[in-house]
């Protein structure tokens, strides 16, 4: 099994026909089940054409209703991107898996409070990965997003982080040391998103093939707390933490949107403190991830 992913999910991609959503798509269409994965593109000016073996719809609603895709991809530039999620979401989708950094906040916020009210008001729940995420992947069946399909195996240990670069490394040391991965899930570096480490928890901690989870956080916002508060009180799966940012002065924004350090508790420091309070197995050295995850299942 796999969390939200798999090798029959059907997915639309919306900016397909840009720069990056061409390159990225083909990439993943080259990956494990990918050309059966990927279904339909999405351009108003286009439809009716199609690109690299792919139909073009006009909207992402006629797309779903002629493939069957439950899922989409987001290349779509900053200023049209949170229009795209909104789309996406009126299209009844499971799952949104926004790539597009640079969102304006103003944007972001303004779309997370629809999402919500449409929720109350009884509408279908969709879920949204991202923005400013690489996306995830169950490896040898389907990924959705940037991440070098190459560097992933298929295993038992999941991956949840916040940073891509870091989601590599925990990823390529599974894979180096023969565990490989269920699936790995990059939450985005925006400090408005979808998912959070949380979210992804409860999946893994639900998942009958995950045996054990590594989650990577950031300095700045309460997420990592907050889950791992969550895991005391629920997860029965051993976890090795890492937190970026140990060094990152306090008031200064370090890399993503959300990595700023407002003094409290969200903090390197403290938030490992947490996770260890919480059972965790945490180290302050990424090169040990792996090693850890070994020694623990």
């Amino acid at each position: 099994m796999s969390i939200l992913i798999n090798k029959d999910t059907k997915i639309i991609t919306q900016g397909m026909t840009g720069k990056t959503g061409q390159f990225h798509t083909e990439k993943c269409q080259e990956y494990a089940n990918g050309k059966n994965c990927f279904v339909a593109g999405v351009n108003p000016k286009k439809a009716g054409e199609s690109l690299m073996g792919i139909p073009i719809f006009g909207t992402v609603k006629d797309a779903a209703a002629e493939t069957g895709a439950t899922v989409s991809v987001i290349y779509v530039p900053p200023p049209g991107a949170a229009a795209a999620i909104w789309e996406a979401v009126e299209a009844d989708l499971d799952l949104v898996v926004c790539i597009t950094e640079g969102i304006p906040v103003r944007d972001m916020l303004m779309v997370r409070n629809r999402m919500k009210k449409r929720e109350a008001a009884g509408g279908k729940k969709t879920l949204l990965l991202g923005p400013n995420c690489p996306g995830i992947i169950t490896p040898d069946e389907v990924k959705i997003g940037i991440m070098p399909g190459h560097i992933h195996r298929k295993g038992r240990i999941g991956v949840v982080s916040r940073s891509g670069t870091l989601t590599y490394e925990a990823v390529g040391q599974l894979t180096e040391i023969g565990l490989g991965q269920t699936t790995a899930v990059g939450t985005g570096g925006d400090p408005i998103n979808g998912l959070k480490h949380i979210d992804i928890m409860r999946l893994f901690n639900d998942d009958p093939d995950t045996d054990a989870v590594i989650m990577i956080g950031e300095i700045g916002g309460p997420d990592e707390a907050d889950a791992a508060v969550w895991c005391k009180a629920n997860m029965k799966k051993p976890i090795v933490g890492f937190i970026a940012g140990v060094t990152a002065p306090a008031g200064k924004r370090m890399g993503h949107a959300g990595a700023l350090i407002s003094g409290g508790a969200d903090t390197a420091d403290a938030k490992l403190a947490i996770m260890e309070e919480c059972g965790f197995t945490v180290t302050r050295d990424p090169s040990e991830m792996g090693k850890l995850i070994k020694k623990l299942i």
